[in-house]
């Protein structure tokens, strides 16, 4: 009896020991993360401002973490239809969603979503911000500064277009605004993103465009296309040239274009602590810091509990403008 009681212990504790080995092999994989590849949603084509920020920081992940992180651009409906592919993806880490300023003005345009960006998303970090910009062709749009356009677009309305990265995203809202507050009118082009939309305005399709600086930064610079104001209160450090909108008269004009990260709602808490780490590591990289000084940008220094509340405050500001322009996609 007594032998039988010890093997029963013996037993017993063989056991226990197997589920504790398992159960700290379980947790070590999770702090360990990531143990392979990650993939990261980008809601528009290639060519575009999120792209232009995904690029750089998806090749300093792989420095930072010895693992890819997979670009799958997924276009279409301003940015919504990529979301929607995110929101319903496993929340175990592998897969992440790089959104921005575009999937908080969304609520307001589209009323049938298929996900809610406060609910079905947890905000991780703000990887980007960079100012609103004006461009325009120099061949279709020969101005010599923001004066001369805006005199030329008073003079004729409805005779300039602009191109956006589809229905309801920033490039749209910032040229309604724009619209707005200086009187005038200028035809609205949507494109499925930022890309086509730049390509079509360097061919001169479309005349200008209401653009975030990080996708317009090399074309500037090439002289593909020229900028005529940054928003804001301040000029950018990348472009000293450009005038901001407070010194051409428009004060109220602060439109930033930014972005952030987000994984799927449910994702394990220690995972996400382990990707905010992450995120912080990639900032400090030189490559990065000068990838984002040449496209005007900033990085993002806030916690994740203050991009949280910006994404809060950011869904509430942009129905304001929404509902101002009268802006709605069925």
């Amino acid at each position: 009896m007594n032998d039988q009681k010890l093997q029963r212990r013996g037993v017993l504790r063989g056991a226990a020991a197997v589920s504790l080995s398992w159960m700290a092999s379980a947790a070590w994989a999770e702090t360990a993360w990531p143990v392979k590849p990650v993939t990261l949603i980008v809601p528009f084509p290639a060519g575009g401002g999120t792209d232009a920020f995904a690029r750089p920081f998806s090749a300093q992940f792989a420095k930072a973490t010895g693992k890819t992180l997979v670009i799958d651009n997924r276009g279409g409906a301003g940015g919504t239809l990529g979301a929607g592919v995110a929101a319903k993806a496993p929340a175990d880490g592998y897969t992440l969603f790089m959104g921005g300023v575009h999937h908080v003005i969304a609520p307001s345009i589209y009323p049938k979503l298929d996900y809610d960006i406060e609910k079905d998303f947890i905000p991780l970090a703000l990887l980007a911000s960079v100012p609103q910009v004006v461009v325009v062709n120099p061949k279709t749009v020969p101005v010599a500064n923001f004066k001369q356009f805006l005199d030329y677009v008073k003079r004729n309305p409805g005779k300039l277009n602009y191109g956006s990265a589809g229905l309801g995203t920033s490039h749209h809202l910032a040229g309604e605004l724009f619209k707005q507050q200086t009187g005038t009118f200028i035809t609205h082009i949507p494109y499925r993103g930022a890309g086509p939309a730049l390509q079509d305005l360097m061919a001169g399709n479309v005349d200008m465009m209401f653009d975030g600086l990080g996708s317009s930064a090399a074309h500037i610079k090439a002289g593909r296309i020229k900028a005529l104001m940054v928003s804001g209160h301040k000029r950018n450090p990348a472009f000293p040239e450009v005038p901001c909108a407070k010194e051409v008269g428009l004060p109220d004009y602060t439109v930033s274009t930014w972005y952030g990260l987000w994984a799927p709602k449910g994702t394990p808490s220690n995972i996400q602590a382990r990707i905010i780490e992450v995120v912080h590591e990639v900032g400090k990289a030189d490559e990065l810091k000068a990838v984002w000084a040449g496209n005007g940008a900033e990085y993002g220094s806030l916690s994740q509990q203050q991009f949280a509340a910006m994404v809060g405050t950011e869904v509430k500001r942009w129905a304001g403008v929404v509902k101002a322009s009268g802006v709605k996609i069925e």
